[in-house]
């Protein structure tokens, strides 16, 4: 069997391996697919042209051209193949040879085709040293990484080995027969061992680019993954963050109400016993009523704090309905109208509509009771009180303006409590206005769904 019938073999072997690295790079699209299509196709190129019966000159020059291009992206490769980080010598000393291989194919050009030098024996001669140069180049790379535990670096090496190899085998054959012919016998043509080289070293470049992208792949979903568990943690801490910052806010706002709830006790209490102390001289009978309205009051009183200072509450629990709210100042309006009998009245017009709306507790009282202390009340000139509410959702508290010739102590505690609540609750405060005769402060009442808006 003669070398003619080997050669199509390595050819159908360069251009399978060819057309699924095209299908990868247009794939992929990376710098070592496109590097490594080049090379493929430089050998396909070369082992096409043993099929031309060209003058040996052209035929000569066509291997040198793209055998030792071949050999330069041999080196580009190597920079990608192999890890380099820490050689720096070795990666100027593949520039260095890269460059002698430009200069070598620039002077066999020359000599080949404006020459006959190539001719010559001596020519035959100058060129084993070049072979052998390459083989060393060749056999240094296979000795400093062959111990390499990066198995991309082992396929690198296992091509370049087989390379190593045939070449050696070649430039064997060369020496002892420096003119060989197509028909000779196939194991003792020079270009068959350079094909099985260049093949193999084919293969093991592939299966190396092919573990290096997966490997890749890998490295790239396990580096994702971390990222997304690292996000997942960030979100959970984040969460978390909020979370104690809403139970931070959450815990501030009871501890404010509860100093609130505290300040209007003693203030009311003071009140009733100036109002308890006396009734007690000018009608013992009313007192006693005055002291059975004055514990229901008080229960209401309770049943406020009970409210505040439980650890299950909402923030509902600062909060109470419109109805009770009504209920009470009904029965604290009957501890004034002992004591002021007809001076005073009060006047509530507000729809069963706004019976479930919400506002904070023992808001009326106090307002009603700084429109008692600040005003005058007198059967000639009875002090009205007005309690009614507004389509817009608002609740009216307005007594007639008739203020005191004599200046009242006053701690200013009423309405500045009563804003303040407002202000906890992050909703909108009270508007406090004189208009036609009347003192009047609008509150706005709570809807449950606008405070679930606001925590």
């Amino acid at each position: 069997m003669t070398y003619e019938a080997w050669s199509p073999l390595f050819l159908g072997m360069a251009l399978a391996l060819l057309i699924a690295n095209l299908v990868q790079w247009f794939m992929y699209r990376e710098r070592i697919y496109g590097l490594y299509t080049i090379y493929i196709l430089i050998w396909a190129v070369y082992f096409t042209i043993n099929h031309f019966n060209l003058p040996k000159n052209l035929s000569n020059f066509y291997k040198v051209l793209l055998s030792y291009s071949g050999y330069i992206l041999y080196l580009e490769l190597a920079r990608i193949f192999l890890d380099l980080s820490d050689r720096p010598r070795f990666r100027r000393w593949i520039t260095r040879v890269q460059g002698l291989l430009v200069l070598y194919i620039v002077t066999k050009t020359y000599i080949y085709l404006f020459t006959d030098l190539w001719k010559s024996p001596i020519h035959d001669l100058l060129i084993h040293p070049v072979r052998f140069a390459l083989m060393t180049v060749g056999g240094y790379v296979v000795f400093s990484f062959y111990r390499s535990k990066d198995t991309v670096a082992r396929f690198f090496v296992a091509g370049t080995a087989s390379l190593l190899i045939n070449h050696l085998i070649t430039t064997i054959l060369l020496i002892r027969s420096p003119i060989y012919s197509q028909q000779m016998p196939f194991w003792e043509h020079p270009d068959l061992f350079v094909q099985t080289g260049v093949v193999l070293d084919l293969i093991f470049f592939g299966l190396g680019i092919t573990h290096r992208h997966r490997r890749e792949a890998v490295r790239k979903v396990a580096v994702e993954g971390q990222l997304a568990t690292e996000r997942e943690q960030r979100q959970r801490e984040h969460l978390e963050a909020d979370l104690q910052m809403e139970r931070l806010k959450q815990e501030k706002t009871e501890v404010q109400m509860r100093a609130l709830q505290s300040q209007i006790n003693p203030h009311f209490l003071f009140n009733s016993l100036n109002t308890l102390s006396s009734l007690i001289d000018e009608s013992p009978r009313q007192a006693g009523e005055f002291v059975d309205e004055l514990s229901s009051v008080y229960r209401y009183l309770l049943r406020a704090n009970r409210a505040t200072d439980t650890s299950e509450r909402d923030r509902e629990g600062d909060l109470t309905t419109v109805s009770l709210e009504l209920d009470f100042i009904q029965s604290y309006f009957h501890l004034l109208r002992t004591r002021h009998g007809a001076a005073i009245r009060l006047e509530v017009d507000v729809p069963p509509d706004h019976a479930d709306a919400l506002l904070p507790p023992l808001t009326l009282q106090l307002l009603v009771e700084n429109a008692v202390k600040h005003n005058i009340a007198l059967p000639a000139q009875p002090l009205t009180i007005r309690i009614r509410s507004t389509d817009d959702s608002n609740l009216v508290v307005e007594n007639t303006l008739q203020r005191k010739t004599l200046r009242v102590e006053s701690t200013g505690i009423g309405l500045a409590n009563i804003t303040a609540k407002y202000r906890i609750l992050n909703q909108q405060e009270p508007t406090i206005e004189e208009v036609d005769g009347w003192f009047r402060i609008t509150l706005p009442l709570l809807e449950p769904k606008s405070l679930l808006t606001t925590t």
